[in-house]
């Protein structure tokens, strides 16, 4: 379980996030909405460790992490992928995942494995790394360098990054931005898969209401940096203050 208790971040006079408390369940898909500057993203940085919080506390499964860094948090089992893709683009695919496999607790650690050691020494790395790339549909550009990869694959090749880390829970920052009509659904299928494994939370921040409609077991608003609705999707986006304040009438009945 993942759980904010009155998280709060100011920027100078700016409260950007104001006394946020909430409980994520494992199993459950939270989307996270408002219209934009609303503290969406802030709220998911003040989670994830890439901002300071200035008060509250983030809490995963009884354990407090407000004073860790992000890739302790990652190392906890928090799982980010951003709006932008954050790849190592000189590499190849599969060497971006066999990486992120490696880092693991079942790899890194309990290997006892150098994080630069020689990959082709370690079978193990490199089987279960293609194990991902297979469910992603990514086995055939295994050896393609990151950078000569379209968007969307580039957005897909976060996803099995994310997978390989084996996160607690998946934090999707608008996963689909920057996507074409056809590349967007391979995303929000990869989502859908995630979703099957009611061991894991997973938070979602997207504008797309029909995305929202469709993946959510619960949703979110923010207004703000306040919380200002929380319940089931049907049950949100009809009350008044969502549709007439921040999502608009046009959008929901869209």
């Amino acid at each position: 379980m993942l759980e904010t208790q009155n998280l709060t971040v100011r920027f100078g006079g700016h409260v950007a996030v104001n006394a946020v408390s909430c409980r994520f369940e494992p199993g459950t898909l939270t989307a996270i909405v408002g219209p934009n500057g609303a503290g969406k993203t802030t709220y998911f940085n003040l989670i994830s460790g890439q901002l300071p919080v200035t008060e509250g506390t983030v809490h995963l499964n009884g354990r407090e992490l407000t004073s860790l860094s992000a890739s302790a948090r990652t190392r906890a089992g928090l799982g980010r992928a951003f709006q932008l893709t954050n790849l190592f683009p000189n590499l190849s695919v599969l060497e971006n995942v066999r990486l992120a496999v490696q880092a693991t607790k079942e790899g890194a650690h309990r290997r006892g494995l150098n994080l630069w050691s020689i990959w082709s020494d370690h079978s193990a790395l490199t089987n279960r790394a293609l194990e991902i790339l297979q469910s992603v549909s990514m086995t055939a550009q295994q050896d393609a360098p990151v950078a000569s990869l379209p968007h969307g694959d580039q957005r897909k090749l976060e996803v099995a990054l994310l997978m390989a880390l084996e996160p607690a829970v998946y934090m999707f920052d608008e996963p689909t931005a920057g996507m074409s009509h056809d590349e967007a659904p391979v995303i929000l299928d990869l989502i859908r898969q995630l979703k099957k494994d009611k061991t894991k939370t997973i938070l979602l921040v997207e504008h797309k209401m029909d995305v929202v409609r469709e993946l959510a077991d619960r949703i979110i608003v923010l207004h703000n940096g306040q919380l200002v609705a929380d319940g089931e999707p049907n049950e949100v986006i009809a009350s008044p203050i969502v549709q007439e304040a921040y999502l608009g009438k046009a959008k929901v009945a869209a």
